[in-house]
């Protein structure tokens, strides 16, 4: 079995955004409406946010590659969770968010679709006999007596079943910090701790977007354990290490790009 385990965290400083509420350190701020059951989303509308998501994640590549060590990330889930802090954008902030995130034109469309996408990836381990989980944690943490909108709230509970959560990062920054990498070691069984390093969150800090997702299924196209074999691994400062090689011999679906290459 496969087991992923992803946590980012983006530090938003916003001195404009909107709102209404307030709550002690913890408290969740929610929309009364309940999530909405999304309709199947048209072979067009799929096609889109399939694109898009793709569009984006392939720059994002490209942005990451040019640091040195191994890159892991899901673009499904960091899409997922910035379209949840794109629901509170205007103007030129959106604007720019849509452009980079390479979402479709209606913002309606953004957020019904990708509620539809996640209720459909939700049901798949349903039909699945081996273990399969896929579970996407999203917190939206804002400074406490802060002002959201209503309907920014609305969106929030219709398209992702989400609240937000309140901390006092003005009086209590680093009280804040514990408390948020507290939520995402529970969430992630103890196995990322401290998330936001000492002094990332300051009296400045409004809003902080932390996204989790943990995925476990089986192999498609099973390696058998018997043609498992010791193998030679070259490393980039160019020594070697001897490591197990897994292998198989199938027909897959391979393609080519800038400086990439990948296996389906």
């Amino acid at each position: 079995m496969k087991k992923v385990l992803l946590f980012t965290a983006i530090i938003v400083l916003l001195t404009g955004l909107i709102g209404c509420g307030q709550g002690t350190a913890g408290q969740v701020i929610k929309s009364n409406l309940s999530r909405e059951t999304p309709a199947a989303l048209s072979q067009s509308a799929m096609a889109a946010l399939v694109d898009g998501n793709s569009r984006f994640a392939l720059d994002l590549y490209q942005q990451l590659a040019q640091k040195d060590g191994n890159i892991f990330f899901s673009p499904y889930s960091l899409s997922q969770a910035l379209a949840m802090t794109y629901a509170g954008a205007k103007t030129e902030t959106s604007a720019q968010m849509a452009a980079t995130l390479h979402f479709p034109n209606s913002d309606t469309l953004i957020h019904s679709s990708l509620n539809a996408l996640s209720t459909q990836l939700a049901g798949r381990g349903k039909s699945v006999k081996e273990g399969f989980k896929l579970n996407i944690v999203n917190a939206i943490w804002g400074q406490k007596d802060y002002t959201f909108l209503p309907s920014y709230l609305d969106t929030l509970a219709v398209n992702y079943g989400a609240g937000l959560r309140t901390l006092d990062f003005i009086k209590t920054p680093e009280d804040s910090r514990l408390t948020i990498n507290n939520w995402v070691s529970d969430q992630t069984a103890n196995r990322i701790q401290d998330l936001l390093p000492a002094g990332s969150v300051n009296v400045m800090t409004r809003l902080v977007l932390t996204d989790a997702i943990y995925f476990k299924a089986g192999w498609k196209s099973k390696f058998r354990v018997e043609d498992t074999h010791d193998g030679i691994f070259n490393l980039t400062d160019n020594s070697n290490v001897n490591v197990k090689m897994m292998s198989q011999t199938a027909n897959f679906g391979y393609y080519a790009g800038n400086k990439y290459q990948a296996v389906e």
